[in-house]
């Protein structure tokens, strides 16, 4: 029996390079490519799905957490590994919370996605310890608190001390202290540049 593997990927060449790996298998079968993680559901109700390789971040902004939290819910025995780039910090904890299986950062190694491949559908849970290691400035996303990490993400949507202290409960002084703290630590002149920079990289994805 082959494992039919549904691939949410909205980019060309990982979509193509999971396509390659799963098709060198006998024991799997590529089943669907699809670019936007709203239509997994739809899939997997009609369709023989065992293993889904989720992107996080997919076309029209469509969260495929968002997915695959549909999807366990109606699909429990459905394998679901999430395959991501994006060193955001709030996604691997949140991936454990909704029943995700399996969780990969994308390195583009064959024999990596194979074996978290094989061990997922041999009942294996495989996470990595922690997000990669990404250099901020002057330093890198780990040594940020999750505190600074939860006001990091707030600031990337431009808002005033006063917006963050209201979206997070806490004061606008305990904003301001943290911020100085995050300039201080990474170099950056400004909240706008650090703001900027941390986007860029994806440490922080405001969804």
């Amino acid at each position: 029996m082959k494992y039919r593997v549904l691939i949410v990927e909205d980019q060309e060449m990982p979509k193509q390079l999971f396509e390659i790996f799963i098709n060198s298998q006998e024991e799997y079968e590529h089943a669907f490519s699809i670019p936007n993680a709203k239509l997994a559901l739809s899939i997997c109700e009609n369709n023989k799905i065992d293993l889904i390789l989720m992107d996080v971040m997919t076309e029209m902004g469509n969260s495929g957490l968002d997915a695959a939290e549909e999807i366990k819910k109606q699909f429990p025995e459905i394998k679901i590994i999430i395959v991501t780039s994006m060193p955001e910090y709030t996604w691997l904890k949140r991936a454990k919370e909704i029943g995700v299986d399996s969780f990969w950062y994308k390195d583009g190694k064959k024999d990596d996605i194979l074996d978290v491949m094989g061990r997922t559908m041999a009942g294996e849970s495989i996470y990595p310890d922690t997000t990669p290691l990404v250099t901020v400035g002057n330093c890198n996303n780990h040594e940020f608190t999750e505190r600074e990490l939860d006001i990091l993400k707030e600031l990337t949507t431009g808002g005033s001390n006063l917006d963050i202290a209201e979206a997070l409960h806490i004061s606008p002084s305990t904003v301001k202290f943290h911020v100085q703290n995050l300039l201080e630590k990474t170099g950056f002149k400004t909240r706008t540049e650090l703001a900027s920079e941390a986007r860029s990289l994806g440490i922080v994805i405001k969804s």
